[in-house]
């Protein structure tokens, strides 16, 4: 590529960080909370055990500027059945993490996630007459 007096040029494409925990500043990118790999990890084995059992169909992730979500939908188009929520501001009040329900209710909370969990997976035991 060459630009206007015949010089060679080198377009340059601006990165955009995906995840950062750097205060935001005129040199600083965005602060964004973001689920880490392990607790991905333990959502989606319950997730793939709830899909297994015909609960669950989709979900999806937001990573905002205070808090993570990962909603669990029974169909695509509806609303969230369940959310669970990180915000790491709570951690050493309530703890991190939540489960809210439908209608924005808090069902648990918690500073284990795998503990937090054991609200949805109660949900998959069913009494089979």
């Amino acid at each position: 590529m060459r630009d206007a007096q015949g010089n060679s040029a080198t377009m340059s494409i601006p990165t955009i960080p995906t995840h950062t925990t750097q205060a935001a500043g005129p040199d600083r990118a965005i602060e964004q909370v973001a689920f880490h790999r392990t607790e991905l990890s333990v959502i989606l084995s319950l997730y793939g055990r709830m899909v297994a059992a015909g609960e669950w169909r989709d979900y999806g992730i937001s990573c905002l500027r205070e808090v993570a979500v990962f909603s669990i939908f029974r169909r695509t188009a509806e609303m969230p059945l369940y959310r669970i929520e990180k915000r790491p501001k709570l951690r050493s009040k309530q703890g991190m993490y939540a489960v809210v329900g439908t209608n924005g209710q808090v069902l648990k909370r918690g500073h284990e996630l795998k503990s937090v969990l054991g609200t949805l997976e109660r949900k998959l035991f069913r009494v089979v007459e």
